[in-house]
């Protein structure tokens, strides 16, 4: 029997309920403490970040710290053991879209307390217009720190469409030969619907089947870099 034919039913009554019910379970969700102090800790993250940000708009100069020890946890005591060079390789910090180096304050001093003595960034143009360039550039600033340091090979962090970058320098430009591991966070390797927004010509290379998207899917003969990929499934920007 439908629902209409049982006695006292008012169909309006029955349209409003969920819709209300719907909102009120929402805006509980929306004032739960886990929701808020999430919220709060994202905007003291944000408004941190943007008086930070005119600091980063140089390149960081590579500062080896002789003097800095690591951290005396047993996760770090192993790390060091099993690899005692580790410590030693130049860390290379690359930022995202519409950033700059200043994005990685927290994880560059983290990095250095738990000891890695070589860790720096770099900033590609805030004009850049080809994803190709960019990893040629970069592939020029590593150079440049394996001549200052000594060091035949590197590591390398980027995020967003700085891992982006980085993937293109080792997978197309021969990079993999001074890149020893590559993490990337957050990064487009599928592209992102949200590209199609903005019509300039990078945000067209970040759309799902773009031609750059495309080069980077094609098989490589060897790849030396060991690569890995962090994301996150709230990401709001790189959709799906």
């Amino acid at each position: 029997m439908r629902p209409t034919s049982a006695p006292g039913y008012d169909p309006a009554s029955h349209t409003t309920a969920a819709p209300d019910a719907a909102a009120r379970g929402a805006l509980r969700d929306l004032c739960r403490p886990s929701t808020l102090t999430g919220g709060l800790t994202e905007l003291a993250w944000v408004g941190a970040h943007v008086l930070m940000y005119p600091l980063g708009t140089w390149t960081e100069r590579l500062q080896p710290d002789s003097l800095r020890r690591p951290d005396r946890s047993s996760a770090v005591r192993a790390l060091f053991a099993a690899d005692p060079l580790a410590a030693r390789t130049p860390v290379l910090l690359v930022h995202g879209l519409v950033d700059n180096r200043s994005i990685f304050a927290v994880m560059r001093r983290s990095l250095r307390r738990r000891g890695f003595a070589s860790v720096c960034s770099w900033n590609y143009s805030p004009l850049l217009r080809d994803v190709a360039k960019a990893a040629d550039d970069l592939g020029a600033h590593i150079e440049r720190i394996c001549a200052q340091t000594g060091h035949d090979r590197v590591h390398v962090v980027g995020h967003s469409l700085g891992g982006l970058i980085a993937r293109y320098y080792v997978q197309r430009q021969g990079g993999d030969r001074r890149v020893d591991s590559l993490v990337t966070l957050g990064t487009p390797h599928g592209g992102s619907v949200l590209a199609h927004l903005l019509p300039t010509p990078l945000v067209r290379q970040l759309r799902p089947g773009s031609p750059v998207l495309t080069e980077l899917a094609e098989p490589v003969d060897r790849c030396d870099t060991r690569i890995t990929a962090i994301y996150s499934d709230l990401d709001q920007m790189v959709l799906p």
